[in-house]
């Protein structure tokens, strides 16, 4: 017994079950692992996830990418133009729409991303290191159908896009 006359039990114990415990040191591991691999990426894993976004899907213009990342219109103004600056994206005309601009990657934008791509699921693959091969696609399917299920939470936002892109995965569902 510990001193406050709880059960002395192990830090594994005394987190299973609590999914929030889980989620938060997976999320902070996965971070600090992204951050680590993408390096000085402009927006660091924000500016890395805009480009994935902007590579795999398909969102008509920067309102609507800003819209489906979750991301404030005038902070992705900025993401955008840094990303603009290194030459991985640009605006061009929205050929359904002309008074707007879709935001494109360039070819160097693609080849820098299938490199971070490649990087980043190194270290997903890391940070799920405790489960072998068979368990980390089973979890990553799992956790992608539990997130695909809180459409309530955040409406305007399609969580299984926003996993996928995560998840360095199709778009398609």
């Amino acid at each position: 017994m510990s001193d406050e006359g709880l059960p002395d039990r192990a830090p594994a114990d005394r987190a299973e079950g609590d999914l929030g415990w889980s989620l938060g040191a997976l999320l902070r591991a996965f971070h600090r692992s992204v951050v680590t691999v993408i390096g000085d990426f402009p927006q660091g894993p924000r500016g890395y996830q805009t480009l994935a976004t902007v590579v795999h899907g398909d969102q008509p213009n920067q309102l609507a990418l800003a819209t489906h990342l979750g991301i404030d219109r005038t902070v992705m103004t900025y993401l955008i133009d840094d990303l603009v600056e290194a030459g991985l994206v640009e605006r061009r005309l929205n050929p359904s729409d002309r008074r707007q601009r879709k935001i494109v990657a360039t070819a160097h934008g693609d080849s820098v991303l299938r490199e971070l791509e490649r990087r980043v699921r190194g270290a997903e693959d890391a940070v799920l290191g405790a489960l072998d091969a068979a368990d980390r696609a089973t979890f990553r399917r799992l956790l992608r159908r539990a997130a695909c299920g809180v459409r309530d939470v955040e409406p305007s936002v399609d969580p299984c896009e926003v996993v996928s892109e995560v998840l360095g995965e199709d778009s398609a569902r």
